[in-house]
């Protein structure tokens, strides 16, 4: 028993870091449907395979799917790194995986047979919620376990990052989740009308906060350094991102309600809050940056450190743009448009999905036993190949956004519309088809990733047995 615990568990780690690859392609695929389900209507099938049921399957699919088991990859194998110890239970850890798959397929069950509570990023109904709070309490009981049981007395910056969302998103979903069953498919929201609308987008904006920038920032302060074989630019402004980040993120979420029923004072704190959260967010992306003081040279030969550089400056970039975004002048021109899609997948695609697969891509050959991925050059085909996807996908929707917003408040000299609401579908189905193309491009990508990773656990050997670091060491 005493030679088991001086090994790190990688199972549970190789179980989701595969995982994430193969639930990004479906999650991306699904994606790709609706885009050409927008250009070509006829391909809108029967009742369950129409853009309404299946666009909350894509959203589910990537952001807790794909993103989910990425972060419970990289924050397993991150904890018993720095903690320098095995995880706190392995029978819990492989409770938190099956437990996460099967929420996966009870989501892409449901959701195509218009099971759902119509609440965004969180249509899955009551009994699903119940299994996503059991899950997620082993998965908590796992991380601070472990962190609890470390070897070292520090607490390493990436921990805190990942102890944050961990800790946020249980909050937010048993807050938000409140329903009362009507029956084993069917519950009504314990909050009625603009309450239930305030605190779903105090859900909703927190998910991506905590869920989709907290948890995959902790990736970035772990891989980034040790790709790049640099320390982190400024400790101190490590921890003055997290708690930054931590305290200004939760106000944010009246921002998606400019212009609705919600009193315009939360509308003007949900405002501000997002203006104040520009500064801790490029405090985070510099510090990830500037990390690679003194070896920058490495960027040119390295495609994981391209993936790993290349999502923060998308994280960065969308980080500027939602506080512009929130501000009201400017949101009542972007509401409702293409251009709001554009800035979550500059988001989603640019940062979230390529620091997971830079991370991916550094894992896989320590979890298989290799020096390096079967195919190095393949991982540098997939950077360009996503990269020019992102690209083609939000400029699209930037322009088609802007656009949309332009047609619908133009009036002519008796105050009448200029343009009826159709003639801004027509202008907007060219974009709609290049955004289809940058989809369909980052799919490939992982499809590109997914024969890459195959090739290499063909050629490679399950690791089970690496040694617990020395708790003398003071680096992960």
């Amino acid at each position: 028993m005493r030679e088991a615990q001086s090994t790190y568990n990688y199972k549970v780690v190789r179980q989701f870091a595969v995982m994430t690859v193969i639930w990004g392609i479906v999650g991306m695929l699904v994606g790709v449907i609706i885009a050409a389900q927008l250009v070509w209507p006829e391909l809108n099938f029967g009742p369950w395979l129409h853009f309404g049921r299946l666009r909350p399957l894509h959203t589910n699919a990537v952001i807790f799917a794909f993103g989910g088991c990425a972060l419970f990859a990289t924050s397993y194998y991150v904890v018993q790194r720095t903690c320098h110890t095995r995880l706190f239970s392995d029978g819990l850890a492989a409770f938190t995986f099956w437990g996460w798959q099967l929420i996966i397929v009870l989501a892409a069950v449901t959701l195509p047979l218009g099971m759902t509570t119509g609440k965004e990023y969180a249509e899955l109904e009551w009994p699903i919620d119940i299994l996503i709070t059991v899950v997620w309490v082993a998965y908590a009981v796992v991380f601070f376990g472990t962190i609890a049981k470390r070897k070292v007395t520090h607490i390493y910056v990436a921990n805190w990052f990942y102890g944050g969302f961990i800790l946020a998103v249980a909050l937010l979903h048993v807050v938000n989740s409140a329903e009362i069953p009507v029956t084993l498919t069917k519950s009504y929201s314990a909050y009625a009308g603009v309450q239930d609308a305030m605190v779903q987008w105090w859900y909703g904006h927190n998910a991506v906060g905590f869920f989709l920038t907290a948890g995959f920032l902790g990736m970035m302060y772990y891989f980034v350094p040790k790709q790049a074989g640099r320390p982190v630019y400024s400790y101190r402004l490590s921890v003055v991102h997290f708690w930054a980040l931590i305290f200004t993120y939760m106000w944010a979420g009246p921002h998606h309600l400019h212009y609705t029923a919600l009193p315009d004072w939360t509308q003007s704190v949900g405002m501000v809050f997002s203006l104040i959260l520009l500064a801790p967010s490029w405090g985070g992306m510099i510090n990830g940056v500037m990390t690679l003081s003194g070896a920058w040279h490495k960027l040119r030969d390295d495609p994981i450190l391209k993936f790993l550089i290349t999502s923060l400056s998308f994280y960065g970039m969308s980080t500027f743009e939602g506080p512009m975004m929130s501000i009201k002048t400017v949101n009542a021109l972007s509401h409702y448009t293409d251009w709001t899609v554009g800035h979550v997948h500059s988001g989603a695609l640019g940062w979230v999905a390529m620091v997971s697969i830079g991370s991916v891509y550094y894992l896989l050959p320590r979890l298989f036993g290799k020096s390096e991925m079967a195919s190095v050059k393949l991982i540098t085909v997939h950077f360009w190949v996503a990269t020019i996807g992102v690209v083609l996908y939000i400029a699209s929707m930037w322009i088609a956004g802007v656009m949309q917003g332009l047609m619908w408040r133009a009036v002519n000299v008796d105050g009448t519309l200029t343009y009826s609401f159709v003639e801004s579908v027509k202008a907007s189905y060219p974009f709609w088809a290049i955004r289809f193309l940058g989809g369909l491009l980052f799919l490939v990508g992982m499809l590109v990733m997914a024969y890459n990773m195959f090739k290499t656990i063909a050629g490679g050997r399950s690791v089970d047995d690496a040694r617990v670091m020395q708790p003398a060491a003071h680096h992960a």
